[in-house]
């Protein structure tokens, strides 16, 4: 089933998600739902909190940045994270444009570390540490950041914040060109 995307002013997205324990109830049809979500918004990772759900999972298909022949695509990946908690991130930070489901029509460039090791468990509840690099690695850290109430802007400078509070109120009110299904804060 495809989900609304919870629009940016929704006070869930800025709340530190919880822990999900291994009985959660239909938690396995949520993982399904979220991956149809975001497939369905051309999106290539979801969190809980952008679906409504205060909990510690997000999804990623890194596979969906990189072309066909693209060398690195070996490093994608379709992903589920439950309970993740970023173990380190190494290198020299770089810049990429990012975008948000909760934030259409808004990307800016943001600087992130280039690797990350991360401890989660998966679908199964199995336990994993795994390092990601390049585009797989930043793709987790903006989930990740959703899980921690965080957001891709809190990663640009205030004053561009600043020059992007109009379309930020738009959105919130609900002006916006999404192309999915969305919820908007109630006012």
């Amino acid at each position: 089933m495809i989900l609304p995307i919870v629009a940016y002013g929704d006070s869930i997205l800025r709340k530190t998600a919880d822990e999900i324990s291994a009985d959660s109830v239909e938690l396995q049809q949520l993982i399904d739902d979220m991956f149809e979500t975001m497939e369905a918004s051309r999106g290539v990772g979801l969190a809980a909190p952008q679906i409504n759900k205060a909990i510690r999972l997000f999804i990623i298909d890194s596979s969906r940045m990189y072309d066909d022949d693209d060398a690195d695509k070996a490093d994608a990946t379709r992903e589920v994270f439950i309970n993740a908690k970023i173990l380190e991130e190494d290198g020299k930070s770089w810049t990429y444009e990012e975008g948000c489901l909760s934030i259409p029509g808004i990307r800016e460039d943001v600087a992130r570390k280039p690797q990350i090791k991360i401890e989660y468990l998966d679908r199964k509840f199995k336990k994993h540490t795994k390092s990601f690099s390049g585009l797989t690695a930043r793709v987790i850290q903006h989930e990740y950041d959703h899980i921690e109430g965080k957001l891709f802007i809190d990663h640009i400078s205030p004053l561009r914040r600043s020059l992007l509070k109009r379309k930020l109120d738009n959105i919130t009110k609900g002006i916006t060109n999404a192309d999915y299904k969305m919820r908007f804060p109630k006012r």
